[in-house]
């Protein structure tokens, strides 16, 4: 059993921070404060081959695994870039999972080389106003007709489609009332995000300006058959393919934008003098950010145990809820011991680590809520009945 990366991944690691050399604080921080989408750094992911990282080779991808897919983009949000700068590529990295497993080879062909190249923008239309994380409640109706679906319905906390050009979408296509089970009846679509049918509106938030969230009113968009994904009525099946990996993913993102901070607010104790002594040769100081690295540590290895055992093609869903709630809890309180330390000054912008906790948040949020994590596992894992 070896907890350290192997010499590949180092040097994987390491090209990463390389790379994100070139987007300073001020880049991050300017993002920050004006938004727009930064092209250029995503550009420069593409360029350099990594947004196919966990994609296969035969159309252009690297052939990795998860875990070196968790070890760039831990990289990206330690290199302090944070969530503006792994989500912008975090959708590239697993979104289109169900596309390489249930795609047919026309469908890999069309969809996956532009993805990689970074020619290509991808979202993930699944989440709506109403059914929240309840999957299985959606409204969203595909309707066929002849050789094409005409979709109707709404999307809410979609990243990315102000930019994006594609995306996966989910929608019900047999009525909730004629299937025997409500995971069945919804199918899933890799399709032109076409604003001639789609009104994208912009949702104003408090952290990661860079990277828009958005509801989308969908209104007779036409999508060929041919871009529906495996069979019609096991859409559901096919996008949890996706939630293992991603769960894998935004863990590691966490522990890495934890470690952006903890970094900071160490520096900061050491040079900061009050009282003629450095504030952190106080224990007040030191002992938070020492319990902040140990809960980090641990969310990291949780993360990588996640990542092996699927890479493995072996059951994770335990591991991988597991991780995410550990390394959000352990990020958001990071964060606010970092801010803390740094007194008055965490709160200023250009000290960085209030912007780190502020996009900190969302990973509690989502993709899934801490509630539904320590469901699943009490349910899964001890037993017990199911709670919702």
């Amino acid at each position: 059993m070896d907890f350290e990366f192997s010499p590949e991944q180092t040097q994987l690691r390491e090209a990463i921070f390389s790379l994100c050399s070139r987007f300073d604080d001020a880049y991050w921080l300017r993002k920050d404060r004006e938004g727009g989408f930064p092209e250029d750094f995503h550009r420069a992911v593409a360029d350099a081959g990594w947004l196919g990282i966990a994609m296969p080779e035969a159309y252009g991808g690297s052939g990795l695994g998860i875990t070196e897919a968790a070890v760039m983009m831990q990289a990206i949000t330690e290199s302090g870039g944070g969530l503006s700068a792994g989500s912008s590529v975090h959708m590239n990295i697993f979104g289109l999972n169900p596309v390489v497993v249930f795609g047919t080879e026309e469908q890999k062909q069309r969809a996956l080389p532009p993805l990689i190249r970074g020619d290509s923008k991808a979202c993930f239309a699944v989440t709506e106003p109403d059914a929240g994380l309840n999957t299985t409640k959606l409204k969203t109706r595909a309707v066929r007709e002849g050789d094409r679906y005409i979709v109707n319905g709404r999307k809410v906390w979609i990243s990315t489609a102000q930019v994006a050009d594609r995306m996966l979408l989910l929608a019900r296509t047999t009525p909730a009332d004629e299937v025997k089970k409500p995971t069945e009846g919804l199918s899933l679509f890799y399709t032109k995000l076409d604003r001639n049918y789609i009104d994208v509106r912009e949702i104003d938030k408090m952290g990661r300006k860079a990277v828009d969230s958005n509801e989308l009113f969908i209104d007779g968009l036409p999508v060929p058959v041919a871009d529906r994904i495996g069979e019609e009525g096991q859409g559901f099946r096919y996008i949890l393919h996706g939630m293992n990996p991603e769960r894998v993913l935004v863990a590691a993102e966490a522990v890495g934008i934890g470690r952006a901070a903890l970094a900071r607010a160490a520096k900061y104790a050491r040079e900061r003098v009050v009282f003629d002594r450095p504030i952190g040769q106080n224990q007040g100081i030191q002992h938070p950010l020492a319990e902040s690295w140990a809960e980090l540590e641990a969310a990291h290895l949780m993360a990588f145990r996640a990542a092996s055992l699927y890479d493995r093609k072996l059951p994770c869903g335990p591991q991988a809820n597991a991780a995410k709630y550990l390394a959000a809890e352990a990020a958001i309180k990071c964060c606010q011991t970092a801010m803390l330390t740094h007194g008055g000054f965490g709160y200023a912008k250009e000290f960085h680590v209030e912007r780190y906790l502020r996009e900190a948040l969302v990973l509690r949020i989502a993709p899934v809520s801490p509630q539904l994590i320590l469901s699943n596992i009490a349910e899964n894992v001890l037993g017990m009945p199911k709670s919702y």
